[in-house]
């Protein structure tokens, strides 16, 4: 894993797809190719489920769904001038109830 930093300046693993290979080749006992492309098939097929507008649910894990943003006003912070920001897609991730309780826990 590799470690990153919170805004709170601890530093925590971050998982990755190499970690995640790793993992498949232990448990499973794939080689370390054949567990690469099967991480990478999996991220491919939630990728393009979400490019086709769709939202994705692992379960006992959550959700990711995609979320309409209107045209809206923003305000430069500086100085105060507003500035239209265009209407957009954005990616949102909400954690199923068991997902949070294990966090939680």
């Amino acid at each position: 894993m590799v470690d990153s930093q919170t805004s709170a300046g601890k530093t925590v693993p971050t998982l990755t797809r190499a970690d995640l290979a790793d993992e498949l080749h232990r448990s499973i006992g794939l080689s370390r190719a054949e567990s690469a492309e099967l991480v990478e098939q999996v991220l491919d097929t939630i990728t393009e489920a979400l490019i086709a507008g769709g939202n994705v649910k692992l379960s006992s894990f959550g959700s990711f769904m995609l979320r309409k943003k209107g045209l809206r006003v923003g305000r430069n912070p500086k100085t105060g001038v507003e500035v239209p920001i265009q209407p957009r897609t954005v990616l949102t991730f909400r954690p199923s109830q068991l997902l949070r309780q294990k966090i939680n826990d």
